[in-house]
């Protein structure tokens, strides 16, 4: 057994395990098994040929305890150094009557008990006598006071170590936490598509005023183009003609009359 805890401690100190499993190692009584292990909440020796519970540490964190398969018949008073008991497995040993029991009476958390293939199974309303001497028992041999046969995950649940319980729960606020978070992304994703359709169409606006500004002043440029160059061109001609004429008129009178005026006045005053 011994050779068996140092492989199984795998370099690390005794005082940081909380789960150890000696199955199958043979020894007839606890070797090795110190009370260096004080954080350990789940210990077990399924099958290792113990007769005897003599020198079995004080382990007060240990909540989870197998000792099916064994040769155990008595000595269970050597287990009350681990108060937080919750889960006992007996199965397979060699307990004659209930006397053998009492010490159990201790152990207040004590909720699952598994006697199963123990002479004192044999006892006529074994059943009832069990349950009225422990009085926090839920379930023993798998089934509940009034023989309801224990579900995998209720039976589990009295098992279970409080790190792996704390680990549950941690869990289930990950899940949470990541579902809040998800549904943070997802309003985040909405008021920035908002923000930007708003921007497409403040653009969308601005680009029609343009596009209207820019329309009104080709129409101007093309009215322009239509009356403009052409209405200056001939007022330009208008002006000119009407200067040129003014001058001949302004030089005839200078010149005096015309020959043809002249001659009219000689014949006239011959």
């Amino acid at each position: 057994m011994e050779k068996r805890i140092e492989l199984e401690k795998r370099g690390r100190p005794a005082s940081q395990i909380t789960d150890l499993n000696l199955d199958n190692c043979r020894s007839t009584n606890i070797v090795g098994l110190t009370d260096e292990f004080e954080a350990l909440e789940s210990l077990s020796l399924i099958n290792v040929g113990l007769t005897t519970l003599r020198g079995f540490p004080n382990l007060p964190n240990l909540r989870k305890l197998e000792l099916s398969d064994n040769r155990i018949s008595n000595g269970l008073e050597n287990l009350v150094t681990s108060p937080k008991l919750t889960y006992l497995n007996l199965s397979g040993n060699k307990i004659k009557d209930l006397e053998a029991l009492k010490p159990l009476e201790n152990f207040k958390s004590l909720k699952v008990l598994d006697l199963f293939n123990n002479p004192a199974t044999a006892i006529e309303n074994y059943r009832e006598k069990t349950f009225a001497m422990l009085r926090s028992l839920k379930y023993l041999d798998g089934f509940d006071f009034n023989e309801i046969e224990a579900s995998s995950d209720g039976y589990d649940d009295f098992s279970d170590t409080e790190e792996e319980v704390d680990t549950d729960e941690e869990s289930d606020e990950e899940i949470d936490n990541d579902e809040e978070s998800h549904e943070e992304s997802d309003n985040d994703d909405v008021s920035l598509a908002q923000v930007y359709n708003d921007n497409l169409e403040d653009d969308n606006s601005d680009w029609k005023v343009e596009s209207e500004e820019n329309e009104e002043d080709s129409d101007e440029d093309d009215l322009s183009d239509e009356n403009g160059p052409g209405d200056k061109s001939t007022e330009g001609e208008k002006n000119t003609s009407a200067k040129e004429k003014k001058k001949s008129a302004e030089n005839n009178e200078k010149d005096g009359p015309s020959e043809e005026s002249r001659g009219k006045k000689r014949k006239h005053d011959e």
